[in-house]
């Protein structure tokens, strides 16, 4: 069953919590009980692939799902869709860090992993429901969640999906591949603000009971494909324990040996999910949570101070240029005992003074599983080249982020554990700013970014990802734009377009 991060709703079941995205009166869903991985359980998947590792680790959450039913829905978004053997490579760099490659999917980034199996799982979870009203998916996206929603969702029946990304505040590529993603199901929208205003925007139409009630009464419900939705962050936890065991596979480490993680984090649902690998026994050691120059959460671990209201910067790195993390509520739900009075407190201080504080002794137990800092733009930059001449291998501007961090760690600890570093994208998803950082700025100066594919590749001795090589020559099939104070209109726009209802409610 699963309950509400603010202890405001009735638990429900996994299929409900999926289907519903976040709790209608505020807050997230998470399981009532974490369930452990046993030492049997490890053993019996230590040899496995992918999609075993994905089985087990989906069945231990989702009970109300038949094994048969998460087998179909595993084997329908990994057997074919990923162009690496083993789903997630790893990649080794030293004696002691390895990569990560969370990007070898249908779009080039690490929200595949989980948004390729999330559609079946909650196409599942309407039929155990008996649900007889059309799914209206709403997601924000930073840059690579609408991609890859988009990608799973299209052409899913019974499911419609709405996509807001910030106008201008995402890579051309990463607006290319969103704008012409075809599906006769699918609606994307550039937001004239930045991510945060989209995801309010989304965060204020959900809580909206009023709206919601009368979009139920024409046959319609809300859902999410963000990470705040259960069905989405679960099947993320599954590529840490798979590394792990990769490791151990390989004899790299011996089974029980503590490794640490370090993840670029915006919205903080990606290293979320590495702690609940921990929380159900995996052995880690530290994770390492790593930020760019928007570094709300750099700042809130080291001062206990979560302040949103602060300059907004638009970075190399536009996956993760966030203010608000969503994610970090289950964390500090977690992290609490289980308080959800005074995670209501925090969220409601947020909303409506900009900012909580946490007292130290909080601050002290977060200390003891996750370390923090971030990257300047500079050091990002100069990371990619470092790494590249040292090693040969290329990194995206988001890894370099992580690689910066986890270099800043170990010159302040000198912990020297195996390290398993997250890289949450193509290097090609960010031509232009991969190959300033190689080549310098006249390099890319005036240059089209898709032009840019075949100089990087030369460059790099790389193939150019098969998602993005044909990109430029698709068909735009998207082009609505709004301000950000209209993202409710341009919702009802849509809605009045695929529903036929009276789209001047207000």
């Amino acid at each position: 069953m699963y309950i509400s991060t603010r202890d405001n709703y009735q638990s429900v079941s996994a299929a409900k919590a999926i289907k519903l995205g976040m709790v209608p009166t505020g807050g997230l869903f998470v399981p009532e009980n974490i369930p452990s991985l046993s030492q049997k359980d490890i053993l019996a998947i230590l040899q496995g692939s992918y999609s075993d590792v994905a089985k087990k680790i989906l069945g231990l959450y989702l009970d109300d799902y038949l094994v048969e039913e998460i087998s179909e829905c595993v084997d329908k978004a990994y057997v074919d869709n990923f162009n690496h053997e083993d789903i997630v490579a790893l990649h080794q760099l030293t004696d002691s860090v390895y990569v990560m490659e969370l990007w070898h999917g249908p779009t080039a980034a690490f929200k595949d992993m989980a948004l390729q199996v999330m559609p079946h799982l909650l196409s599942l979870a309407l039929q155990k429901l008996e649900f007889d009203k059309e799914i209206v998916i709403l997601v924000a996206t930073s840059g690579d969640t609408g991609k890859a929603a988009l990608e799973g969702f299209k052409d899913i029946p019974g499911i419609k999906i709405v996509c807001f990304y910030p106008y201008g505040g995402v890579s051309k590529i990463q607006e290319r591949q969103m704008t012409t993603t075809d599906g006769k199901n699918t609606y994307v929208v550039g937001v004239k603000g930045n991510f945060d205003d989209c995801q309010n925007a989304v965060k204020a139409i959900f809580g909206d009971e009023e709206y919601c009630s009368f979009l139920a009464k024409n046959g319609y419900e809300l859902s999410s494909a963000n990470s705040i939705n259960w069905g989405r962050l679960l099947p993320q936890i599954v590529y840490y324990v798979f590394s792990y065991l990769k490791l151990v596979k390989d004899k790299k480490i011996s089974l029980g040996d503590k490794v640490n993680f370090v993840v670029p984090t915006g919205n903080f649902g990606n290293i979320l999910a590495g702690w609940y690998a921990g929380k159900m026994g995996l052995p880690i050691n530290k994770l390492i949570c790593a930020s760019n120059e928007n570094k709300v959460l750099t700042d809130f671990f080291h001062t206990g101070v979560y302040e949103k209201n602060r300059a907004f910067k638009h970075t190399k790195s536009p996956s993760m240029d966030i203010l608000v993390s969503s994610n970090l509520e289950r964390f500090l739900y977690e992290m609490t005992g289980r308080d959800g009075k005074t995670i209501s407190s925090w969220m409601e201080d947020l909303n409506n003074k900009g900012y909580f504080e946490i007292g130290d002794k909080l601050k002290e137990a977060i200390a003891e599983v996750l370390w923090a800092d971030f990257a300047t733009e500079d050091e990002t930059m100069a990371m990619i080249k470092q790494e590249f001449n040292k090693t040969e291998y290329l990194m995206d501007t988001h890894t370099a982020v992580g690689m910066k961090v986890y270099e800043k760690y170990l010159k302040e600890t000198g912990d020297d554990t195996v390290t398993i570093l997250d890289s949450t994208a193509s290097p090609f998803k960010f031509t232009a700013s991969v190959l300033e950082a190689l080549a310098g700025f006249q390099a890319v100066n005036n240059k089209d970014e898709f032009e840019l594919f075949q100089e990087l590749s030369k460059i790099v001795d790389m193939p150019v990802h098969s998602a993005l090589k044909d990109l430029k020559e698709k068909p735009v099939l998207h082009d609505r734009v709004c301000e950000k104070g209209d993202i409710k209109k341009e919702l009802e726009d849509i809605i009045g377009n695929f529903l036929l209802i009276n789209s001047s409610y207000t």
